[in-house]
């Protein structure tokens, strides 16, 4: 029986991506390097530090990872106090309401760093729903490791058999896998080249996972 929903953040409660995309490109600029889209998007899940240690090995950049994380981060600051691309994305809002008054315990596991996180959370008013938040910027291994969702389980106060996982990127479903947890992947125009065949469940809709849906899943 499921207790728990563990989320992540972008792509699949906020349409961050665009955001993050700008940011990154920004940075991209400034440090004179030109990444591929192919590669960019090899990036969804990672937390900033890993995508950045990447880029300064790929690129032999004389800059190091966390000069390029300041650079992004403040870029992003900027584009997300003053850029109307955000929101969240289509259905997720009355999953959580849905959820929530449901009895299920919502815990948020997500790359983002723990102000981004926070600063999303304050701009939609959803903190009343969640017990816990986790980023993976504040762990030593980024998505496809399962640390995060090992960590979102306990701090659900369940067992993992009786969580599950919404992701929208291969890394994130990759450590679901890897955590043992069930894992929903959510295929949505934001989230492109990913590859969900390891998901337990694939839905395009949050119609699809209604309370009444999800409870019979596991």
């Amino acid at each position: 029986m499921i207790k728990a929903v563990i989320f992540d953040m972008d792509g699949v409660i906020v349409n961050s991506e665009p955001l993050h995309k700008k940011a990154y490109y920004k940075m991209f600029e400034t440090v004179g390097i030109k990444v591929p889209n192919e590669l960019y998007e090899s990036f969804t899940g990672q937390s900033t530090l890993s995508i950045c240690k990447t880029l300064c090995k790929t690129y032999n950049l004389d800059y190091k990872p966390l000069d390029l994380i300041s650079l992004k981060r403040k870029f992003f600051k900027h584009i997300f106090e003053s850029d109307d691309d955000l929101s969240l994305i289509d259905g997720v809002h009355d999953a959580i309401i849905d959820y929530y008054k449901n009895g299920l315990t919502l815990v948020l596991a997500s790359s983002a760093s723990m102000p981004t996180i926070n600063n999303v959370f304050t701009r939609f008013d959803l903190d009343k729903y969640f017990v816990a938040k986790h980023s993976g910027a504040d762990l030593k291994a980024s998505k496809p490791h399962p640390e995060i969702f090992i960590n979102a389980a306990k701090s659900s106060s369940h067992n993992k058999n009786e969580c599950v996982v919404i992701e929208d990127s291969t890394n994130g479903i990759k450590a679901a896998n890897a955590a043992n947890i069930y894992c929903i992947g959510y295929k949505s125009d934001h989230s492109k080249n990913q590859n969900f065949t390891t998901a337990n469940k694939v839905i395009t809709t949050f119609n699809e996972i209604s309370y009444n849906k999800l409870s019979t899943l596991i």
